[in-house]
């Protein structure tokens, strides 16, 4: 690349959290000297998914690699102060493990334990529990139509998204890490591997590495490089709403329906607010963006009319009385093929590493696949966490790594 205007032996295409998480675990490595540099088009982050997600954490998968994420990602959120803290500050992400619960009616009680069973089996302090229990716990709640629940009793939870986005791109930074403002247009490609990335503006930077961390963009920019991922941008709203009665201990509410709910912040003069959407129903409802950055304002308000506000009040009886609030619409980078993450590198073209497709668990999973990539980039293989089942070969041989538990 004699035209290159400079050299980096990582790129890092793309700032979110799982950018600025690859980023900081390359430069936290102390045997990594070399020059780190991540382009992120916008740093107000304004449609990035990273600050429009509804920031929580899980470990209620059915498959065991996305359980064992969430186990180091709980671990890593709950001590982020020894892990981030800069200038004697430790960042605050108002972590609260309120859980999550999962309700089944009969048809789906024997899914849910099957998980529950490999959930605890991996460690994860995940509960079943039937009807009367669900009753017991929570009196605010209708189970007239529900046969079990799984429940987070520790480790599952909600967070702050935009202070632990900062906090990962403040501490990168300050390790050396260089952020500079522009879009990668494509890879530059020779002999087999990456040698640079060339910017919109024409600019090019070589490098021995490039990491593929551009969320909706992802699919578009592997493609110069030769490489098919499964990957397109597909529209989420997130409700919020204010209701004025008492709901004690409400956790991260999945209904048998897919409508979803949980407490944001402090109950106020005003009531308690929630947050809260649904799993799209059908092909009508599931919107698909184009890649030109959309409006976060452009929100369907009938959908939570005729969608989830039903949902939501048929299981929580109180529900049938809020005052709607703001409403926002942001971006899944959604795996067509499985609606898991494609981890690690590309399949063809050395020196390429994907992190595309996270379908909406990227924000609670960028601790350990920051930590798996950069162990890739400096070691050529997983050192902690092996992260193959995520791998790019599953999608290149047509291996679907199939998970039930989506949101």
């Amino acid at each position: 690349m004699s035209s290159s205007s400079e050299t980096a032996d990582v790129v890092i295409c793309g700032g979110g959290a799982i950018g600025s998480s690859v980023a900081y675990h390359l430069a936290n490595d102390p045997g990594f000297k070399g020059k780190v540099v991540v382009v992120e088009k916008d740093p107000t982050y304004r449609y990035a998914a990273s600050a429009l997600s509804a920031a929580s954490i899980r470990q209620q998968y059915s498959s065991a690699v996305n359980i064992r994420i969430s186990l180091h990602g709980i671990d890593f959120l709950r001590n982020i102060g020894s892990h981030l803290a800069g200038d004697g500050e430790a960042p605050v992400i108002d972590l609260r493990e309120g859980g999550y619960l999962y309700l089944a009616g009969d048809e789906g009680a024997p899914v849910l334990a099957a998980n529950q069973a490999l959930q605890a089996a991996e460690g994860a302090d995940i509960a079943l529990y039937a009807a009367p229990m669900l009753r017991s716990k929570f009196p605010w709640m209708n189970v007239e139509d529900i046969a079990c629940g799984t429940f987070g009793v520790s480790g599952e939870g909600w967070f702050d998204g935009w202070a632990v986005l900062q906090a990962f791109r403040k501490k990168a930074r300050a390790l050396g890490v260089e952020y500079r403002q522009g879009e990668v247009a494509r890879y530059v490609v020779e002999a087999g591997r990456v040698t640079g990335v060339e910017l919109t503006d024409g600019s090019r930077i070589a490098c021995g590495a490039a990491v593929n961390a551009s969320g909706t963009h992802g699919a578009r920019l592997a493609a110069t490089a030769g490489v098919d991922i499964p990957v397109r941008s597909m529209k989420r709203y997130v409700f919020s709403f204010l209701c004025k009665s008492e709901i004690e201990n409400c956790p991260l509410l999945i209904d048998r329906t897919g409508a979803w709910c949980r407490p944001e912040g402090r109950r106020g003069s005003e009531g308690q607010l929630f947050i809260g959407s649904c799993s799209p129903l059908t092909a009508e409802q599931d919107e698909e963006w184009v890649e030109t950055d959309p409006s976060v304002e452009d929100v369907q308000w009938d959908f939570f009319e005729e969608t989830v506000w039903p949902a939501l009040a048929h299981r929580i009886p109180a529900f049938e009385q809020i005052k709607p609030g703001r409403a926002w619409a942001g971006p899944y980078d959604m795996n067509e093929i499985d609606h898991n993450a494609i981890i690690g590198p590309a399949i063809g073209v050395k020196g390429l590493y994907l992190a595309n497709g996270f379908s909406g668990h990227g924000l609670q999973q960028c601790p350990a696949v920051g930590r798996g990539l950069a162990e890739q980039i400096l070691h050529g293989g997983y050192r902690s966490l092996d992260l193959s089942d995520l791998g790019h070969e599953r999608i290149v041989e047509g291996r679907p790594l199939l998970e039930t538990n989506i949101i």
